[in-house]
């Protein structure tokens, strides 16, 4: 389950303010719906994808015993 801001907040706020975690649900909550996406949607979809692109991706550099590498976002 995914706890944090939801996407009425987010959308008022610039990409480059978003968690990890955030932009990590948001990628994957819209890749599931992207056939059923209108303009707007596959426009903020391809936003994140590009946000994502310019942090570098989402994978954490190393992992420890409480963390894996890939950022969880529920």
């Amino acid at each position: 389950m995914y706890v944090g801001r939801d996407m009425t907040e987010l959308s008022m706020m610039s990409l480059t303010e978003w968690r990890d975690s955030e932009l990590a649900y948001f990628q994957h909550s819209f890749q599931q719906i992207m056939p059923y996406l209108n303009q707007e949607g596959q426009t903020i979809y391809k936003e994140i994808l590009e946000e994502i692109q310019r942090r570098g991706g989402l994978k954490r550099l190393e992992a420890d015993y409480t963390h894996g590498t890939e950022i969880n976002f529920d």
